[in-house]
């Protein structure tokens, strides 16, 4: 605590929990009313943020490549150490605390949501590490299992894997067999039993012993929990996010679907003060480029300080949108023209995408292609 000289007023540490959170409150009303005090922290989110705000406080929240620049003002040794850190966060408060911007809390249902979209994300994170940890498994003695179906984190494949696990338990494996392994779990018919046979028998097969086998079954077994998991998370998600108001208007998109709609939704946010331009929204999803100058140089370069998982939720967007939209269509083409690559050629039409998206959100109005001027050019 530190008054508006920067001099010390008091110091102390709380725990991380209920009582040591209550302590913190408590002590911090004993040097001004919630609504007028100003707190910095590194973090923009968590428990900690959660309660701050809900008591009332003014929360700003300071990068940690701020302090971590700052401090050479302090001392002269570039050390880290957190009784130090939380007087220079104060400090740059005090003195800089009119070019920031405090946290707006956000409503319940978009923090639910968020906590939805996020966990699923971390779960499909989880499922592609155990999918290619199964695949390196099956390509030390089985390559066959592994390119028998298209996807090997898909329902039958796994199926497939915890029922034949080594080359010695499929050696019986015939085509009527087969077949009746993929009518009981419902196979699309892309190809015949035999093209599939074909496919598993043609790769070479290596020793397997019963222990290789336990860990096909035992990775497959995990992956069939999680796909399942994840499906139930993708089912609460699509019906939180067609009640939204919001939310409708980020689906109103050209092929913006229910989950990644969501995405963006839970980053977004509903406070629209959090972005009043739409360069902020395009700078904080990562998809407008930082220009470096000094002297007679000058360069353009890629946006590392940026919100990863909405940045991954928009080009998504914008590359889906491109098959649906002429005009997305045509700002891709003309990005590729220029001698784009295919993900700065995304990031570009996911930036013209930004523009629109904040006008939609801002005007509290779903999308119309009638509206959009871009897209009125190349209407029927």
């Amino acid at each position: 605590m530190i008054d508006a000289k920067g001099v010390v007023l008091d110091r102390f540490e709380v725990g991380h929990n209920r009582a040591g959170l209550a302590a913190l409150i408590a002590r911090l009303q004993q040097h001004g009313a919630p609504g007028v005090l100003p707190v910095a922290i590194e973090r923009p989110s968590g428990l900690l943020v959660d309660t701050l705000l809900e008591a009332g406080f003014v929360v700003t929240p300071i990068h940690p490549n701020v302090v971590k620049a700052c401090r050479p003002r302090y001392r002269a040794v570039a050390a880290k150490s957190d009784p130090g850190d939380a007087f220079i966060l104060a400090d740059i408060l005090r003195t800089d605390g009119h070019r920031l911007r405090p946290l707006a809390p956000q409503s319940d249902a978009i923090k639910a949501l968020r906590g939805l979209v996020r966990g699923r994300d971390d779960l499909v994170g989880t499922k592609v590490a155990l999918a290619h940890q199964l695949t390196a498994l099956l390509e030390s003695f089985w390559p066959g299992a592994a390119r028998i179906f298209s996807a090997l984190a898909s329902p039958i494949a796994l199926a497939f894997l915890e029922r034949y696990p080594t080359p010695e338990a499929a050696a019986r494996l015939g085509p009527k067999r087969l077949a009746g392994f993929l009518a009981q779990h419902r196979y699309c018919g892309r190809r015949s039993p035999e093209a599939l046979l074909e496919r598993l028998r043609s790769a070479p097969e290596g020793g397997a012993g019963e222990a290789k086998g336990e860990l096909v079954r035992a990775l497959a077994r995990t992956l069939q929990a999680l796909l399942a998991e994840i499906a139930k998370l993708s089912s609460r998600i699509e019906h939180a996010i067609a009640a939204l108001p919001d939310g409708r208007i980020v689906m109103s998109f050209p092929r913006a679907g229910t989950i990644c709609a969501a995405q963006i939704l839970a980053e977004l946010g509903d406070v629209r003060a959090r972005f009043p331009s739409e360069h902020q929204l395009a700078a904080e999803a990562g998809v407008a480029p930082v220009t470096y100058q000094s002297g007679k140089s000058r360069g353009v370069g890629w946006r590392w300080a940026c919100n990863k998982r909405l940045r991954a939720a928009l080009t998504c967007m914008a590359d889906n949108s491109r098959h649906h939209s002429p005009w997305a269509a045509d700002v891709y083409g003309r990005a590729r023209a220029r001698g784009c690559d295919h993900p700065h050629a995304i990031r570009i039409l996911a930036r013209a995408w930004a523009r629109v998206l904040w006008r939609a959100w801002t005007n509290r109005v779903p999308y119309d292609p009638g509206q959009h001027r871009g897209a009125q050019a190349f209407a029927a």
